[in-house]
């Protein structure tokens, strides 16, 4: 949530921040915010007018009770005051909360680093990497046809049919050495994280409350994107007893401090977990429904880091770098976007997407988003640290993806495909498949 401060002191500045992002008329509506606004300033200043009135007449009531002196006109009056002042601080608490309303539906501010731009095309590419050629590197061309990753890991185990009769459509199975393939994938990035990065890592509930949603700016805004495990608000129950399946391990780690003062010197905390993840995938209809890029469930290994504001900046590179050395520890080409202010998330300020080369497709596909969301989360949270000062101030929370498993093992299929339709395991798998060298064709 956007510090309100910054819409009271400059809301001109402020809009035309948010107007580069995405439908900028749906963010904030402005005439609402300038009406409470109003209302509120003219009742905080009569009420400013109204006790020091109070305050006044209770001096000359006592003046005229210690003279022995008639003080019930005066007293009357109080007591009128009193009764304003109280219908005055109810209606406080009420606009209150409807700017709070408000607030929730607007997005980040971008960060003044982030290019402009409507959409996608408007990102800008940072740097690349390949195994054979390394920094700037482009991926190597295969010396046979390659298939896409639905061509080769069906004969293998990857059965999207088993899937559809479960459950439905965008759901997989995996059995046999793709299903190992796919857990030594997460193992392997769960190590890397917490033995080389110094994460810490946790087992988080799958399913989570409507606060939790809240805070981390999944609701109100995106909850036709969320699968809902059960609905609150029946008799009995409050709106908060509505219960949801998590989209990403991001909301349960970042609540970890939600209504916390953390200790300036416990800062950053690092947290990492491997959990499923599960995404309606409104409004992406007939976009990528062959194969594993787009699915209902999915797995995926987060990072998350609350940290000092003034270090934000420096951990977003930092978290991005961490990301990276998973697809080069896998040898897996790719390229890092520094995405435009259209094409950024709610929650953040400045985004990296890391798209791993897919040879199948002949294209860079994300695989890892990696956002600084400033304090936007932690105002919402109510996230704090004591400051130097010995003030509360507001952390700031980034996340981002250390990776996707299922687009990894669909990197890793696409990439390490042999012409005789086997595929070899990564180097850095091997330890975690017994020693498997390879995948052989069935």
């Amino acid at each position: 949530m956007l510090d309100i401060n910054l819409l009271r002191k400059d809301l001109p500045s402020a809009i035309a921040r948010l107007e580069t992002r995405k439908k900028p008329q749906a963010f904030l509506n402005v005439d609402a915010f300038q009406a409470l606004e109003a209302e509120r300033k003219a009742i905080q200043s009569r009420t400013e007018e109204l006790q020091n009135q109070r305050n006044t007449l209770s001096k000359q009531i006592g003046q005229l009770k210690s003279k022995g002196e008639d003080a019930s006109a005066i007293m009357a009056q109080v007591s009128a005051s009193k009764a304003e002042l109280e219908t005055s601080s109810v209606r406080l608490d009420q606009i209150q909360a409807e700017l709070q309303g408000l607030l929730l539906a607007v997005p980040n501010l971008p960060h003044e680093s982030v290019p402009q731009g409507s959409d996608e095309h408007g990102n800008v590419e940072v740097r690349k990497w390949s195994p054979l050629g390394g920094l700037g590197g482009s991926p190597a061309a295969p010396a046979f046809e390659v298939k896409d990753h639905v061509d080769v890991g069906q004969p293998m185990g990857l059965d999207f049919e088993m899937g559809a009769k479960l459950t439905g459509s965008r759901f997989t199975v995996m059995t046999g050495p793709l299903a190992r393939l796919h857990r030594a994938l997460s193992q392997f990035m769960l190590d890397v994280q917490t033995q080389d990065h110094g994460y810490t890592e946790c087992y988080v509930p799958y399913i989570v409350n409507a606060d939790s949603l809240r805070g981390t700016g999944q609701l109100p805004k995106f909850e036709e994107d969320l699968f809902a495990a059960k609905k609150g608000g029946q008799e009995g129950e409050s709106e908060n007893a509505a219960l949801y399946l998590i989209p990403t391990s991001e909301v349960p780690l970042t609540n970890f401090v939600r209504d916390v003062i953390t200790p300036e010197a416990a800062l950053p905390l690092k947290f990492t977990a491997h959990t499923p993840c599960f995404r309606s995938e409104a409004g992406s209809y007939g976009r990528d429904t062959r194969g594993m890029i787009r699915q209902h469930q999915f797995d995926k290994v987060e990072m998350v880091q609350i940290v000092h504001p003034e270090k934000s900046y420096e951990t977003l590179e930092a978290i991005t770098g961490h990301a990276e050395t998973i697809l080069q520890k896998l040898g897996l080409p790719y390229r890092v976007m520094l995405l435009c202010t259209g094409d950024m998330g709610f929650g953040s300020s400045k985004t990296y997407d890391l798209e791993v080369w897919l040879p199948g497709q002949n294209a860079y596909r994300e695989i890892s988003s990696v956002s600084n969301c400033e304090a936007f989360q932690a105002r919402r949270l109510q996230a704090r640290f004591k400051n130097a000062q010995g003030k509360n101030e507001f952390v700031h929370t980034l996340n981002g993806s250390g990776l996707a498993v299922g687009r990894t093992l669909v990197a890793v299929l696409e990439n390490y495909q042999r012409a005789d339709g086997s595929v070899e395991v990564p180097a850095a798998l091997q330890p975690y498949m017994g020693g498997i060298k390879a995948i052989p064709a069935c």
